[in-house]
């Protein structure tokens, strides 16, 4: 299982026809490169696509092999087997799934590629409805997929995004209850607008979601650099961690008390400071 696939902060998109884009994105500093078989793809360029990629996947590294998950075709599409016969084959160990709406969809995908990290896009209502099951079914990792969830239910989040809230909570708490890493949010395509990326992405966190799909190299960096904790909030979290070795269990800090949700605050908030 890919561990980089699980733990990433960003999720970077490139057409799998684009071979001489591959090790562009690779160079960008998004955590992981997601291959795409699937929207990016025209119905007559899949074979060519799949081909492309598993022959990228043969002369690879393996540091780079281990940053790349491939989103394949939907469980109900044409190309679902073929796609998954083809990544075995060039030993693929990450998966995005569009359109994961049940625990029988994760079960074929892990099937059909068995030992790999499968990542479920939650994309619809049916998807959002059946989370908790996909959840506990075998996905490595919920991934929310705004801009389809949102065309399913007729909602405009052209200019305000707050019709996605239940559903990102929803996918949040399945996230945590089956043990899984915070979900990773959706896309923004206001390219040119890193306000609304940040606003998109605060608003992401506030609901729980811990990283964020890209569909540019340019966002990769201010989405890093917006998750990186301040300064002033790593100085905080090493003071916390000094005070409670010094009087464990019993110690203030500035007036408060800092019991064990603070100490656990202040050690994630220095985890993330490291990466």
């Amino acid at each position: 299982m890919s561990e980089a696939s699980t733990q990433a902060r960003t999720y970077l998109f490139v057409p799998g026809t684009r071979l001489e884009r591959f090790g562009k994105a690779l160079a960008s500093g998004a955590d992981v490169v997601v291959l795409d078989l699937e929207d990016a793809v025209a119905a007559n360029d899949k074979e060519s696509a799949r081909q492309t990629i598993a022959n990228w996947f043969a002369g690879a590294a393996a540091a780079d092999r281990a940053r790349i998950v491939v989103r394949i075709n939907d469980a109900e599409s044409a190309w679902f087997s073929d796609d998954l016969r083809a990544l075995r084959e060039a030993g693929a160990t990450a998966v995005l799934l569009p359109k994961a709406e049940s625990a029988q969809q994760i079960a074929a995908t892990r099937a059909g590629l068995p030992g790999a990290s499968v990542l479920a896009l939650i994309e619809s209502a049916r998807g959002v409805v059946h989370i908790d099951a996909v959840a506990v079914a075998g996905a490595s990792r919920l991934v929310f997929g705004t801009l389809d969830f949102a065309l399913d239910l007729d909602i405009d989040i052209t200019t305000d995004a707050s019709g996605l809230a239940y559903a990102a909570s929803r996918i949040a708490l399945a996230s945590r209850v089956a043990g899984l890493s915070s979900p990773v949010a959706g896309v923004t395509p206001q390219l040119d607008d890193p306000a609304r990326l940040l606003a998109d992405l605060a608003l992401a966190r506030s609901l729980g979601f811990g990283a964020k799909l890209c569909i540019h190299p340019s966002q990769v960096e201010t989405i890093h650099a917006a998750l990186r904790p301040s300064a002033q909030a790593l100085d905080w979290a090493r003071r916390v961690l000094a005070a409670d070795a010094a009087s464990p269990g019993a110690a203030r800090l500035e007036g408060r008390m800092v019991d064990r949700p603070v100490v656990l605050q202040a050690q994630r908030t220095l985890g993330l400071g490291r990466d």
